[in-house]
């Protein structure tokens, strides 16, 4: 198992168009093949904060969503919406 948690922050201003992007890949993400969990959170310090929480059945089920076409799309209409971007692959300890 993976989990997948992703932080990302919005340029100023640009808030509410990322918030309606990263919404869009929630769905097909979840339908994938080795999808365990995919959710999508946002900061209540900072509206500007988005957090993806995803878990993989293991390493394929992974990068078949990485070269996914909605997640190709996803990240080619948010890259100049996002300030920063931290992800983290991990493992149950």
């Amino acid at each position: 198992m993976i989990t997948i948690n992703a932080i990302l922050k919005a340029k100023a201003g640009k808030e509410k168009e990322l918030y309606q992007e990263l919404t869009k890949v929630i769905v097909p993400s979840q339908q994938e093949n080795g999808c365990v969990a995919y959710t999508l959170h946002r900061s209540l310090e900072d509206d500007s904060v988005f957090v993806f929480y995803e878990m993989w059945e293991d390493k394929d089920a992974l990068e078949a969503h990485i070269t996914s076409p909605h997640y190709q799309a996803y990240r080619d209409a948010t890259q100049d919406l996002i300030e920063s971007r931290e992800v983290y692959k991990l493992e149950k300890v």
